[in-house]
């Protein structure tokens, strides 16, 4: 009952861009990773890479729906599709997925209570969302040393930002038009 609460503060047309915004964050991602791990050689894991580009897609939404929540109920749609797709890390894509939504949500409504209003806060909400997932995924599948774990989560933050400064412009846009209120 408690989620139906949570849910009654979206309108049929945020939940239906939630749902969409989801399911393009992962059918881009089959394009994307191989792109991510040419461009970021043997050095750098190309799903940190990656990850800014996967983020986007959250950012985008809280950019355009500007709701506590809307990170979360992203995250989870793709979580969701991952594992009935049969894709990602199984079940543990329920947290790998989820935890940058809720990172997301946790920082915009403490820091930024009219959501991602700027490029700052696109950049912000970006590197939050990019630095958890990688660092739960690290957590969970790889074993690294402390000192490669800071440098691939300095990566994260960096191409998560800059994902999320494209999703603040494009919502932008995408607002002076009129495309969405």
């Amino acid at each position: 009952m408690g989620g139906c609460k949570i849910l009654q503060r979206f309108s049929v047309f945020d939940l239906v861009l939630i749902t969409m915004l989801a399911t393009a964050g992962i059918a881009v991602k089959p394009v994307i990773s191989p792109i991510a791990h040419v461009i970021s050689g043997p050095y750098i894991p190309g799903g940190v890479v990656a990850g800014g580009l996967y983020m986007f897609w959250i950012v985008l939404g809280c950019a355009l729906i500007n709701k506590i929540g809307t990170a979360t109920l992203i995250a989870l749609v793709q979580a969701l599709l991952v594992i009935v797709l049969g894709g990602g890390h199984g079940v543990m894509s329920i947290f790998t997925y989820t935890l940058p939504g809720i990172s997301v949500d946790f920082l915009l409504y403490l820091m930024f209570k009219n959501g991602v209003q700027s490029p700052m806060s696109g950049f912000l909400a970006g590197a939050v969302a990019n630095v958890s997932g990688s660092f739960l995924v690290s957590l969970i599948f790889f074993d690294l040393p402390w000192i490669p774990l800071l440098l691939y989560l300095c990566a994260a933050s960096l191409s998560g930002g800059i994902g999320g400064i494209i999703a603040y412009c494009l919502a932008k846009k995408l607002k002076k038009f009129n495309f969405i209120n």
